[in-house]
């Protein structure tokens, strides 16, 4: 960088030699030159005197003052201004120290980075910024640069000291003319405003950059090439805001990663008839999905008794398929397998009397009971008879 003033820093009876530099970089932002629009030549600034008309050159161009309200211009040499008794014409002569709450950031002007010049200024260059940074203040005075006196304020940052030029608090203009008449602002949205500031997070500066700035080396570069211009994507974010509320709620949601921008769809009115009727064909659903559920619980139980019986015919289908096989196998034996069928056979019989009913069972005791009586009576008629 190319030094832009040469002066020093007056810290009470201490002196510190300063190179000044620009802090800043207007170059980078866009800008256009002027073209005659016929031929896309470019338009000359040319300075024409407005007594005869001809063009000055730039070596008889000079300074001249107009007082306010008045049509004389009184000459200025370099030689006038450089006898005026200006004492910071070459010195930043520190007025104050204050907190830096206290500058209004519309005093700010231009921006420049201060380095020691020299080696002897290294010391106190770095007793002043060390000493800023630890007080957290910032110092107040006036420079005069370039022909004009200003306010500067000076402070710490990044490891130098850094200048800000000020203007006069006389050059500040009141805001009244665009204060806004009383407005009353409820509570509720106060405390959405809060949250959306909390949920925007913090600013990574890195991030920043001039997106016009970018669009238009777009567009110059298609030009360039002979294609058409990209058609600018449609914004709605300027639509008018009808519900503040609503419209806080939604940038909350957003601002969290909620999607609350997205439309909802709109709500349906239903009245307290169709309600009603609703609810009851969803019991009348309800009954019949039970008595279908209870019919078809019926039949699976029916089902699956069946399945249980259908084993048990089975073993007995296999039971006289097994006693078919051992009576055929037995018809080819010797007569001691014919004693082993009949008495088989007996068994069976056997079996299936006792498998009658518990009627026939008592009935057959009863008969075999008077049958036993009718013995004992007629031996003791015998008895009778014998001993007589």
């Amino acid at each position: 960088m190319r030094s832009i003033w040469n002066g020093s820093i007056s810290f009470g009876l201490v002196t510190i030699p300063v190179k000044t530099y620009s802090a800043t970089d207007r170059t980078s932002s866009v800008s256009f030159v002027r073209i005659h629009e016929k031929d896309g030549a470019p338009v000359q600034y040319r300075k024409i005197c407005e007594l005869d008309g001809e063009e000055v050159p730039n070596e008889e161009v000079g300074k001249g003052y107009q007082p306010p309200g008045d049509d004389t211009i009184v000459p200025i040499t370099d030689d006038d201004l450089s006898r005026l008794p200006m004492p910071t014409a070459k010195t930043l002569s520190i007025l104050s120290f204050v907190d830096p709450t206290g500058i209004d950031p519309l005093q700010m002007d231009k921006s420049y980075y201060l380095a020691p010049n020299g080696a002897a200024a290294a010391k106190p260059y770095t007793l002043l910024r060390e000493a800023l940074e630890h007080h957290r203040k910032v110092a107040i005075g006036k420079v005069a640069m370039r022909g004009r006196e200003s306010l500067a304020m000076l402070r710490a940052h990044a490891g130098a000291l850094v200048m800000h030029q000020l203007l006069w608090p006389d050059q500040i203009r009141p805001a009244t003319d665009v204060v806004p008449d009383d407005v009353e602002i409820r509570e509720n949205e106060m405390t959405l405003a809060e949250t959306l500031m909390d949920s925007l997070g913090e600013l990574d500066p890195a991030e920043l950059h001039d997106d016009y700035r970018e669009a238009v080396e777009e567009l110059v570069a298609a030009k360039l090439e002979g294609a058409e211009p990209a058609a600018p994507a449609s914004d709605t974010s300027g639509a008018q805001v009808i519900d503040l509320t609503a419209a806080l709620e939604k940038s909350v949601q957003a601002a969290r990663g909620g999607g609350g921008g997205t439309a909802s769809a709109p709500a349906s009115v239903t009245s307290l008839r169709g309600r009603k009727a609703a609810k009851k064909s969803t019991a009348g659903s309800g009954a019949a999905q039970k008595s279908g559920t209870t019919k078809q619980a019926a039949a699976r139980g029916s089902g699956s008794t069946a399945t249980k019986k259908a084993p048990a015919k089975k073993t007995a289908a296999q039971k006289t398929a097994a006693a078919t096989k051992t009576s055929t196998a037995s018809q080819g034996t010797t007569g001691r397998t014919k004693a082993a069928s009949k008495s088989t056979t007996k068994k069976s019989t056997a079996k299936s009397a006792t498998e009658k009913p518990t009627g026939a069972k008592s009935t057959a005791k009863t008969a075999t009971a008077k049958k036993t009586a009718a013995r004992k009576t007629a031996a003791k008629k015998t008895d009778r008879r014998s001993s007589a």
